[in-house]
């Protein structure tokens, strides 16, 4: 008969066993993943919970995509997780998707982490990291989307990052980086189809090899940066729907009227005081041109050339008087109207009325006066709950939805996925804001369920805007020849 010692022996052996198995069900890559959890302090709305022994592999966790058993994509966005990037994340071998975008993971990025080549995208916006992107981001060759954006890094862009050539989507905007990109460094990466710089503190002039990414789509920003120096023609050369943006740098000289830079609006160059030529409202000086096609029509002073004779001084005389008989004119035609229409006495306002005649008077209150003197106007918004301002519009990936006589028609994506349509009405400075807000405003008081609600405007003296929802059914085109889809919803039309 055993005894009561030895049955108890037996006994706890059997549950150290059992204990034992249990530990040790979950698979390597399990145990990885556990490490990288060590490295996460705070985890409020317990979105790593499942993260434990009891399955033999990570694949059921939250945010754990597996294939053939092999951890493929860990996917955590927006759980508000507190801690560092672990390094042993580099030990996942079939590793190809890492997302951690809008949570609170501060510190550096391990380089470490780049021994998992297979790595396609790597997702880091909206957190806390900081230091150098580590040179061995070079051992990434399938990588295609690198999102780095809003964070703290700092530090030139590693050179390194070029041997990354099936790269599509690099986004480094709203981080500390610094120095300047040579020439040379964009043709290794051809295939990027957006590229996103915006909000660093990039030096030197801008790359004439960036014209040559014929892949590129939406917007391409280098906004809010320190680039100097003039605009590089090859820009033009850009596919022409891709929206470039040089707003808030220190480029200076004329801008060149080639390619995908032809046609654009101001909004595109504003905060570079040196810019100047179309379609800024800042001519350029042909003597301190830097560039001889940024001015086609000039005559040339090269004595060789022929052909190029100056006007005679019976026709400079000619035109001297005509522009006299031309003042003369006008000066007639305003003092007529003046005294024999506008006969309304020294009022401050608009209109007034005497008998059955109306009549409008040359003068103003002090509101229209003083906006005829400002020459920039931030967002307007006519929605309460406008959820974007100026900067946020901008930045948005743009696309040309149509064009007409009053203007440019875009649908405008911004990052949170809002979609907008954008109507640029061109130059503003032949009426007054008062006028212009006036009439927009009564627009945005229109409601009916085939107009689109206008949810906001912009003005200054070189351009109008009109925000609306963007609704993809139709257009006033095909409400007039009848061409519907079947089951198709009604057709909105946008106001202007």
């Amino acid at each position: 008969m055993m005894q009561p010692a030895c049955v108890l022996s037996i006994f706890l052996i059997l549950c150290n066993s059992h204990f034992i198995v249990h530990v040790s069900s979950v698979n390597n890559e399990g145990l990885t993943l556990l490490k990288f959890k060590q490295s996460i302090t705070q985890d409020p709305e317990g979105s790593l919970n499942n993260w434990n022994q009891s399955n033999e592999t990570p694949c059921l966790w939250n945010g754990i995509a597996c294939k053939d058993q092999k951890v493929v994509s860990v996917s955590i966005p927006k759980k508000k997780l507190l801690g560092f990037i672990s390094p042993v994340l580099g030990s996942l071998s079939e590793l190809r998707h890492l997302n951690l975008r809008n949570n609170r993971f501060m510190g550096e990025l391990p380089s470490e982490l780049f021994r998992a080549q297979n790595l396609q995208s790597l997702v880091l916006y909206g957190n806390s990291l900081s230091g150098l992107v580590p040179n061995e981001i070079s051992k990434l060759g399938y990588l295609q989307t690198l999102d780095l954006s809003s964070n703290l890094f700092n530090g030139s862009i590693p050179m390194s990052l070029v041997q990354c050539k099936r790269l599509k989507n690099l986004d480094l905007g709203r981080n500390n980086f610094t120095g300047s990109i040579p020439d040379g460094f964009w043709s290794n990466l051809s295939f990027l189809e957006k590229l996103d710089l915006s909000f660093n503190r990039f030096t030197g002039s801008i790359p004439k090899d960036l014209g040559n990414l014929s892949n590129l789509q939406g917007t391409v920003d280098l906004s809010h940066n320190l680039f100097n120096g003039s605009i590089p023609a090859s820009l033009g050369n850009l596919p022409e729907k891709v929206y470039i943006d040089l707003t808030y740098n220190n480029l200076a000289g004329p801008i060149p009227q080639t390619g995908a830079l032809v046609n654009r609006g101001p909004t595109a160059f504003i905060g570079n005081p040196g810019l100047c030529g179309p379609p800024l409202k800042n001519l350029c000086n042909p003597n301190n041109a830097s560039s001889p096609s940024a001015f086609p029509n000039l005559p040339s002073n090269n004595p060789s050339e022929t052909g190029r004779k100056g006007l005679s001084r019976s026709s400079v005389v000619a035109i001297i008087i005509s522009d006299v008989i031309g003042i003369c004119l006008v000066g007639l035609i305003f003092s007529y109207c003046y005294s024999s229409i506008c006969l309304c006495g020294e009022k401050k306002h608009g209109y007034e009325k005497g008998g059955d005649q109306k009549c409008l008077c040359f003068s103003f209150d002090e509101s229209e006066t003083l906006s005829d003197h400002v020459e920039q106007y931030d967002l307007v918004a006519l929605d309460a709950q406008l959820g974007f301002d100026l900067d946020e519009l901008l930045k948005a990936s743009a696309f040309v939805l149509g064009k007409s006589g009053i203007g440019i028609v875009y649908k405008v994506v911004l990052e949170d996925g809002l979609t907008l349509a954008v109507r640029r009405l061109g130059e503003g400075g032949s009426q007054r804001f008062k006028e212009f807000q006036t009439e927009v405003e009564a627009i945005g008081r229109l409601k009916h369920p085939n107009i689109v609600t206008l949810r906001a405007y912009y003005f200054s003296v070189d351009e109008k805007l009109l925000i609306y929802d963007y609704v993809p059914n139709g257009n006033l085109g095909a409400a007039i020849h009848g061409n519907f889809l079947p089951n198709a919803s009604p057709v909105c039309y946008y106001i202007a």
